[in-house]
């Protein structure tokens, strides 16, 4: 952009008018001013140039050139309406001295949202251009998709954080927990080394945010971070690390009960000497999301699994959904584990970046991607937006005209169409039920309809975890130790839940003759005896178990409430754990460790008065016999 008043310099003087003020006729004094406007420009100093070139305008009022350079800066400094005004003045001067800056003028309108007359524009700079421009090219791309779009726009209001968070600075990459009360992100400070600073909210404020500090600030260059769901982790880019093994590496640090541990690189499967940046963690921290440059490919968004050591699997590439020849950066999963964001220029869009969503198919892959629309996205460079757990509320980085002097951190709510799954938590601590010790154990949430896995955690140490749960599905909840009897449990969530987040505390009994859990994910029709498909989940649960511990000989019992008659209800009950037991046999499981059994109504477990109670007391039971 800024070699644009070169050009424009040179072919202005060819469609002179009478009545405009050039260079070459202009006073010496407007001259002069002009001249140290070209060399602001070129220091990159807009703000001196812009000074420069309105007193070049008060000495000589009709100064074609310097309405021309104005304009240009005013885009370069992402002032289109101030721009556009000038290259009207222009254009009053002089229309054939407008020529040369088109592709600027363009540029002004479509920054105002004008993409009809911003790619007539466009238009007539090729048609009167001689060579092809590649860049005048791009942008005519960009404004035929907004005009195809019919530029219907999103509602979009975003708000200043305020000074809490935000400083004379550049803050970016903002990253929130599930519970939404701590906040990170990047400070270039003094607009030199980049730091992490945290901001915890109380009731509804963000507090004033401060330095991590050491360890996780270093006299190293350290940013695009993110903060786990849980709050647990952090992830960040490390660059010109002594032990990095590229140019910019993947850090992690664990936060423990004295702190935050010395930063890790999170090694060689992840890590290569390309450039990689910019990671993510589903909510579960079982899968990495990152951008990679590398010299055949451009920048793309790879993806690393969590192994059962603990260990990251070899990364692999996104899918032609998500990556294009072109260039995808700043990866968001919600905490939905459903809903991915990332910035593109491959995909069509308004400009050099923009912003795209993508939702995740029932098989587990990434579905198309859906551009955000305008006003989000623009013809700038537009990226790294995130999204609270709630699912609407948003946060990216901008240099709007109210911020407090450079990048600084916004939020706005997230039109209906593009919100993720609003995401809730339980949180809690597993422990055995007969010593209470609190246990390490591994924790699967699966969604009944599609039966794709949401989050696998682990318990830490001391038994604590925090799961999410998206709203709007129902969840099979399962928790398995080796040695213990699996827990199971069902979340039924609606799409609206305001009550404070459950916590559940997790008992596992050890396998041990009359150790019993009961089955809440075996689903029969009201009466009926016949396996609902979503029970597929935890039987095939219940099979391992079995495969696991060869010697085991258990009782598959089924129990009513008091509706209907007792004779009915025992035959029902028994029906329906012979249907259990068939499942079992059919997958393998010998028929000799296997006993179905029905007591009816005559062991309920809660009140049969009420609806909740008789809902707890149809159940299916699982029971140790002998090991």
């Amino acid at each position: 952009m800024r070699s644009i008043f070169l050009s424009y310099i040179l072919l202005s003087c060819l469609f002179v008018q009478a009545q405009t003020v050039t260079y070459e006729t202009a006073k010496k004094k407007a001259q002069a001013s002009f001249d140290k406007a070209i060399l602001a420009v070129r220091d990159y100093d807009d703000a001196a140039a812009v000074g420069y070139l309105q007193e070049a305008i008060r000495i000589e009022p009709n100064f074609a050139d310097a309405y021309g350079q104005l304009g240009i800066t005013y885009v370069t400094m992402k002032k289109y309406k101030e721009a556009i005004n000038s290259f009207e003045k222009l254009k009053q001067l002089d229309s054939n001295a407008l020529r040369p800056a088109l592709v600027a003028y363009s540029r002004a309108l479509a920054g105002t949202g004008q993409f009809q007359a911003a790619l007539q524009q466009i238009e007539q700079y090729m048609m009167a251009g001689k060579t092809n421009n590649p860049k005048a090219a791009g942008l005519k791309t960009n404004y035929e998709f907004a005009v195809q779009a019919a530029v219907q726009q999103v509602p979009f209001e975003p708000h200043n954080l305020g000074d809490h968070i935000n400083s004379k600075d550049p803050e970016y990459f903002p990253s929130l927990t599930i519970d939404d009360k701590t906040l990170i992100f990047t400070r270039r400070v003094n607009g030199k080394n980049e730091d992490f600073f945290i901001s915890q909210r109380d009731s509804l404020q963000w507090q004033a945010a401060t330095d991590m500090g050491e360890p996780v600030n270093s006299a190293f260059n350290e940013g695009a971070q993110q903060i786990s769901q849980d709050g647990e982790m952090l992830v960040f880019t490390g660059c010109e690390f002594p032990e990095g093994k590229g140019s910019c590496d993947i850090y992690y640090s664990i936060k423990t009960k004295d702190g935050w541990q010395a930063p890790q690189n999170i090694g060689a499967t992840v890590n290569t000497r390309d450039w990689e940046s910019q990671p993510c963690l589903s909510a579960d921290k079982q899968t990495l999301y990152f951008t990679r440059e590398t010299p055949d490919a451009g920048t793309d968004i790879f993806m690393s699994r969590r192994l059962p050591n603990g260990q990251w699997a070899p990364a692999e590439r996104l899918g032609p959904t998500i990556n294009t020849r072109g260039r995808e950066t700043t990866p968001f999963v919600h905490a939905d584990n459903q809903t991915l964001f990332f910035a593109s220029n491959g995909h069509p869009g308004y400009g050099g970046m923009d912003i795209f969503y993508s939702r995740r198919q029932a098989d587990g892959s990434w579905g198309p991607a859906t551009n955000l629309g305008y006003p989000i996205n623009t013809i700038d460079e537009d990226a790294s937006l995130i999204v609270a757990a709630d699912g609407k509320t948003a946060y990216f980085a901008s240099d709007r005209s109210d911020s407090r002097g450079a990048l600084d951190i916004y939020s706005f709510e997230l039109y209906p169409d593009a919100r993720p799954l609003p995401t809730r938590y339980v949180r809690g601590y597993v422990y055995d039920a007969k010593t209470q010790q609190r246990l390490s154990a591994d924790m699967e949430l699966t969604d009944l309809e599609s039966g794709f896995t949401v989050a696998l955690v682990k318990s830490n140490d001391s038994g604590q975890y925090l799961v999410p749960l998206p709203l709007g599905r129902s969840y099979a909840f399962n928790v398995n130790k080796r040695g213990y009897l699996f827990y199971s449990d069902n979340f039924s969530l609606p799409q609206e839940q305001t009550a404070t987040p459950p916590e559940k505390n997790i008992p596992l009994q050890p396998i041990e003759a009359n150790a019993t859990i009961v089955l809440h994910n075996i689903f029969f029709e009201s009466k009926q005896y016949t396996l609902q498909p979503a029970s597929r989940i935890e039987l095939d649960k219940l099979v391992k178990l079995l495969q696991d511990n060869a010697g085991l000989v258990t009782e598959i019992s089924g129990h009513t409430d008091n509706v209907g008659a007792d004779k009915d209800n025992l035959l029902l009950s028994e029906n329906r754990a012979k249907a259990v037991v068939n499942y079992l046999t059919q997958k393998g499981i010998a028929a000799s460790r296997l006993r179905a059994k029905g007591y009816g109504e005559t062991k309920p477990v809660a009140d049969n008065n009420t609806e909740e109670g008789r809902a707890q007391n149809r159940r299916t039971e699982f029971k140790v016999i002998s090991l």
